[in-house]
Parts: structure tokens; C-alpha cells; sequence
């Protein structure tokens, strides 16, 4: 890191946002100039792995240098324990430090905002302050239980269906601006600061402002097209070609919307005297399916469109320049306590696990990845030596899985429990190729290189191509380090009799959220 390094970091997830949709990854449509201006000033990375295909993983990730497997943030398990975040780790180096965002995961509930001076979520379902307060206590009360964990994942299924009639004309896009008014507030009254924001107009529903409607979905009515993908996936709807380009019109405006609130928040920070000062990270935590592999959404799969994610940083150390090396979405962590000069590692309350800055894992750093060299490797580090592998894990999906059953009882369809719905996966991936571990059907294997579609599976064949197999035996050595191989998931039946087990309190902030009479 140079001694000129910035004294700032501004890190932007755009929520949902699939690279091959932006100007910068070679998109034939506008979407994004001003991120166009941005890469041309910073370095655009081409084969960056998320760690998981949603959101509270993949955070739960970026906030502690863990994969998804040692933090244990899942929908199983929503909420980040046991481990000290970098907020937690930038506050007490000094640092100002704010997470403003729109998603209903990164809120006091799920932990993921612990360690930040200041935080506001704009989800218009969930406020924050009932987030940090009752409604915490009695989600964590329900997901202790295995009794109780069906209560839960049907509060955020209907918390999500709230969200997806609310949303039309009041949806994230109309909360985009206020995450940026709020981000310019909390740096004009910091000195050394770290500001996070998270960015959802591009995830389901898509109801985008009409001026970015008019030039990118022209008479298209976000009323009328599929706006849940587990009506879809389901089988309970289809959605022929005309309608897929409505979807994808509607999508290009939610980015095309982030992409203006962006160039505000910059434009900004350049009139202010902040930009050369500032090291800045813009990246998707995942992507989306509008069809591909007749999947609609995030759910699901490990497929590229997912978990080969968007990823661009201005920082002097980094070239104006594009990189096609393997990046993990994980080495974010180590980029920014390198950025600011903190070590990390010291754990922010007895018995955490708190991850030490390692050079080889900060995009900064001369020797970035040369996972070789390590002391004490991690699981990626051990299972990929040369650098040159990305790892993904996928946990089952219970509340998607839940509003998908309900989708398809209501057609009258049945799921079988044997498909990719019920499964659990685990992807290796390096550019060229990828092997994905599957629990309940067949693994799959694809030529990246060769086969960028993800069309041809090659894992019946998989050692008859070296780069696969390479994977497969990169997957193989790491699954042991994060617990062993997923090998089902079991369903547990949860009866009535288990709101009994709750405490006076819990039942209390359910009935106000008429779930209990």
C-alpha cells in the first residue's frame, strides 16, 4: 500500500446486479455511463466469485473474511454470531463508520450491522428500530429451535410478500436516494470514515422510476408482468419471450436508476475534495436469472449469472486497467483494513473468532493470492494453493423453498424432494472451468472457457478434462475444511404446539404482526 494511500473507503454493493448488464462489461445498452466513467479510473475485475448466491451470506462474508460455511449466516441460521465484524474492527481503530441500505437482511436482527457508529434501513416492511428491539429477540427465540424455525422462515415469507405489493411506486429505488442523502450526511461530519450502502433496485420487484422506465422498458406495465420467479420456478407460470424482455427492460431501469444515484454520490465527493482521498469498491453480491436454465431469480443454482459477479475499486495502488485473475468476494475484508492500515484480529467481545488482515488475500498487496506462502491457510487458501480458485457455497434456501411449495400446491404441482429445490451446492470455480457439488441430484461441470453458457455438462466426464477435474479436486480438499460434504436436508415438521414454547414477549410481537389471533 502507498503512503498516499486514501484515508476513506466507500464500498457500494448494488444488490442483484448481473455483470453482462452494465456498460463497463461490454452491456450493448446504456445502462450504467457513469460507472463507465468510473472503471475508466479505477480497475474493473472480470472473474470475481461471490461466496453464496444471496444476500445475508455473502455480506455476513464481506463483514468478517469467513466463507459462508464459517459464519454460519444462512436462512437456516439468520444471523451472524461468534464472529467480529469489520465494522467492529474499523470502529475501534478510530475509524467513522455507517451502513446505510434498503435490504430487510442487513438490519440489527441478522447482527450484520453490529461495530457501525451509525446505520439506517430503509425496508419499508421492517423497520429498524422494531428490527433491534422485540421482533430481534423472538426471531433468535425461533430460529434456536428447531421446533420453531418454520415460524420464522414464514415471518420473512410474509414480510417478503408484504414487501412485494408495498414496493409498486414506494419500492427500493424510491429508497435509493435517501441511502445516498444519508451517506453524503455521515461524511460531511466524519473525518477518517468507512461508509457501507447497499443498493436494491435491482432486486425483485422491479418497479423502476418512469423516467428510467420510459427509455429502458417504453410502455411496459410493471403490474402486469411476472414479478415473483417462484410463480415461475414453480411451474405454477410461464413466461414466453415478449415477456422475459419486458422483465429484462424493467431490470435495466432499476440498474440504470442506481447507476444515477451513484454518479450523484461521486460528483459529490469530487466537489467536496473527498474522491482522491477515498478508496472506492462498487460490486454485486449476487446476480439474477431472467430464464436461463429456467430458473427466474437468485435461488437455487450456482450458475455464473449468480456468482460471477460485478467488481470494480479505485485505489492508487490499482491500475486504470481490467483483470481476468480469479478475485473472491472474501478478499474484500482484507482490501479494506489494508486500504485504512488496520491489522484486525483482535475479537471485539470474548470467544469471537476475528480474522487478522492477510496480505495475500488484499487486492493491494504485491502478493496477493499467493496462497502458497501461508502459515496457517484457511480453507480456500489450503484447498487452492495457487490462488487460481473461487468457492461458492449454498445452503438450502427455506424461505424461497417455502413460498415455492405454496406456489405450486396452489397449481396444483407437485416438487419432487429429489430435485435442486431441496438441495444443497457447493461450487469451485476458476475462469476456465467449474464444478458444482450437488446433494440431491447429479453434480455439474462446465468448459467456462469453451462453454461460457454453462450448456454442456461435463461432470459424468470429469476426468477425461484436466480443468475440471482441477476444480473437482480443488472442491474436494476444501469441503473437509468447512465441516464435510453437504449430504441432504432434512425437513423438520413444526406444529401449532411450538408457539407455546415462546415467551410472552415473542407471541406478542407476532400478534402485532397478525401472525398469531
Amino acid at each position: 500500500m502507498s503512503r498516499d494511500a486514501p484515508g476513506n473507503v466507500l464500498f457500494v454493493v448494488m444488490d442483484t446486479v448481473r455483470a453482462d448488464h452494465l456498460t463497463p462489461y461490454g452491456y450493448d445498452r446504456p445502462t450504467t455511463p457513469g460507472l463507465a466513467d468510473f472503471a475508466s479510473e479505477a480497475t474493473v475485475f472480470e472473474e470475481a466469485v461471490a461466496p453464496a448466491p444471496w444476500t445475508l451470506p455473502v455480506h455476513a462474508s464481506l463483514f468478517t473474511g469467513l466463507y459462508p460455511s464459517q459464519h454460519g449466516a444462512d436462512q437456516e441460521n439468520p444471523y451472524l454470531e461468534g464472529a467480529t465484524t469489520l465494522a467492529e474492527t474499523l470502529s475501534a481503530a478510530g475509524y467513522d463508520t455507517a451502513c446505510y441500505s434498503s435490504n430487510a437482511w442487513i438490519t440489527p436482527y441478522t447482527h450484520l450491522t453490529d461495530g457501525f457508529d451509525a446505520q439506517d434501513n430503509f425496508f419499508e416492511v421492517m423497520p429498524g428500530d422494531l428490527l433491534s428491539g422485540p421482533l430481534a429477540r423472538a426471531w433468535k427465540t425461533m430460529n434456536d429451535s428447531d421446533r420453531l424455525r418454520t415460524i420464522a422462515d414464514k415471518l420473512v415469507s410474509l414480510g417478503n410478500v408484504a414487501h412485494e405489493y408495498l414496493a409498486g411506486g414506494e419500492g427500493a429505488d424510491s429508497k435509493t436516494p435517501a441511502v445516498i442523502d444519508r451517506t453524503m450526511e455521515f461524511v460531511d461530519d466524519s473525518e477518517d470514515w468507512f461508509a457501507f450502502v447497499n443498493l436494491m433496485d435491482a432486486h425483485l420487484p422491479y418497479h423502476p422510476p418512469d423516467e428510467f422506465a420510459a427509455e429502458f422498458a417504453p410502455g411496459v406495465d410493471d403490474t402486469a408482468v411476472c414479478q415473483n420467479s417462484k410463480e415461475y420456478n414453480s411451474g405454477a407460470r410461464d413466461i414466453d419471450d415478449d415477456e422475459w424482455d419486458d422483465i429484462r427492460g424493467l431490470y435495466d431501469a432499476e440498474i440504470a436508476h442506481i447507476d444515477a444515484q451513484l454518479t450523484r454520490l461521486f460528483d459529490w465527493l469530487k466537489e467536496r475534495g473527498e474522491w482522491d482521498d477515498t478508496t472506492v469498491v462498487v460490486c454485486a453480491d449476487h446476480g439474477e436469472l431472467h430464464g436461463e436454465h429456467d430458473l427466474y431469480g437468485h435461488e437455487f443454482c450456482l450458475y455464473d449469472p449468480l456468482v460471477n459477479v460485478p467488481l470494480m475499486v479505485k485505489h492508487p495502488d490499482l491500475t486504470a486497467d481490467r483483470r481476468t485473475d480469479t478475485i473472491e468476494l472474501v478478499d474484500l475484508y482484507h482490501t479494506v483494513l489494508d486500504a485504512l492500515d488496520v491489522a484486525g484480529g483482535d475479537p471485539a467481545a470474548p470467544g469471537e473468532t476475528a480474522v487478522a488482515r492477510d496480505p495475500t488475500r488484499s487486492l493491494l498487496a504485491d502478493d496477493y493470492r499467493a496462497f502458497d506462502a501461508v502459515d496457517d491457510p484457511d480453507p480456500g487458501q489450503a484447498a487452492a494453493p495457487d490462488g487460481a480458485v473461487g468457492f461458492v457455497e449454498y445452503s438450502r434456501p427455506v424461505v424461497e423453498l417455502k413460498q415455492l411449495e405454496e406456489k405450486a400446491a396452489g397449481a396444483g404441482i407437485d416438487i419432487p424432494e429429489d430435485s435442486r429445490f431441496y438441495a444443497r451446492m457447493r461450487a469451485a470455480r476458476r475462469p476456465d472451468a467449474k464444478y458444482v457439488r450437488i446433494d440431491r441430484i447429479p453434480d455439474e461441470a462446465y468448459r467456462l472457457d469453451e462453454d461460457p453458457g454453462e450448456t454442456e455438462d461435463r461432470a459424468a466426464a470429469v476426468g477425461d478434462d484436466p480443468a475440471v477435474r482441477a476444480v473437482e479436486r480443488a472442491l474436494a480438499d476444501f469441503e473437509p475444511a468447512v465441516g464435510g460434504a453437504w449430504t441432504g436436508a432434512a425437513d423438520a415438521d413444526v406444529t401449532d404446539d411450538a408457539v407455546a414454547d415462546m415467551d410472552e414477549e415473542a407471541q406478542e410481537r407476532l400478534r402485532d404482526l397478525g401472525y398469531l389471533e
